[in-house]
């Protein structure tokens, strides 16, 4: 009996591996695809799709070219600033937020401002982008600035993130702590930044990858936002770079890669602190 437990589990267990194993080539092949093809001629890609080094050799010249043709460093650097600055203006504000809704739960206004955040989460984005244009654009004609777009991308993204904090601070981060500071004399803004902040590193890295990925690749809003050509981020060049050069797509491959390398590199950097810091609040210690 023992025995057919031990077989049907270790079958189980095959036949998951199969399936996964399927389900990542699925997954990685078209990245895998992008890498390799990037460095042929558009003949070789045409000719031979899957070939590891076309027959003009491994080229180079479809990065600078795809720069120069997209105007690289004037849409990296606008991406650059909408990303950051509305990365840690989210960050700021929702941690700040949650402290204050953590330590004052017996307030009927915190915990109403709470519900309301969590409500706001399930509102569809596309619900709003007629109205957004229409008082933004036709009623305050505030469209065509980078400042514009932060402080959407933060009133957007600032409920989930202070969600995240709630939790991580509710969880991990002891009252007696705070105690403490105060009977050492800290103020209650110095024991925020000295004694909590500090402790919601994994969460703060969590937030800022998850965000920073959404605001790097989000397409929909900022071409509602900035229609003036000096103001494109990446996504909104790459779109307009694809249909002028679509049938070249050895250029194309070469700006989607340049596209998803900074972000990808982010990634890398913080993937440590991705499960620590999405756990953090997940149960109570």
């Amino acid at each position: 009996m023992e025995e057919k437990r031990t077989a049907g589990s270790g079958l189980s267990r095959a036949l998951m591996m199969i399936v996964l194993i399927i389900f990542f080539l699925a997954f990685v092949l078209p990245f895998v695809l992008v890498i390799i093809n990037v460095f042929k001629t558009k003949g070789d890609i045409n000719s031979a799709p899957l070939a590891l080094i076309g027959s003009h050799g491994f080229i180079l010249s479809n990065f600078p070219e795809a720069m120069k043709k997209m105007d690289f460093w004037r849409v990296f650097g606008n991406s650059t600033i909408i990303t950051t600055c509305s990365t840690i203006l989210t960050i700021l504000v929702s941690c700040m937020a949650a402290f204050v809704i953590v330590r004052n739960n017996k307030w009927k206004a915190c915990a109403l401002l709470f519900s309301a955040m969590i409500a706001s989460m399930v509102i569809p984005f596309q619900v709003l982008m007629v109205p957004l244009v229409s008082v933004y654009g036709g009623l305050f004609g505030v469209l065509n600035h980078r400042l514009t777009l932060i402080l959407l991308h933060t009133g957007f993204s600032v409920s989930m993130a202070t969600f995240m904090f709630h939790g991580a601070i509710h969880t991990n981060i002891p009252l007696e702590l705070e105690e403490a500071a105060y009977i050492d004399g800290c103020t209650r803004w110095q024991t925020f930044w000295k004694i909590v902040f500090p402790l919601l590193k994994p969460t703060v890295a969590t937030v800022a990858i998850i965000d920073a990925m959404a605001f790097w690749n989000d397409y929909l809003l900022p071409s509602l936002v900035l229609q003036k050509k000096e103001l494109y981020t990446i996504p909104i060049a790459t779109q307009a770079f694809y249909g002028t050069y679509s049938t070249d797509i050895g250029l194309v491959m070469a700006a989607l890669l340049l596209a998803m390398l900074p972000i990808l590199i982010l990634y890398l950097f913080l993937q440590k602190y991705i499960v620590k810091g999405v756990t953090s609040g997940a149960v109570k210690g």
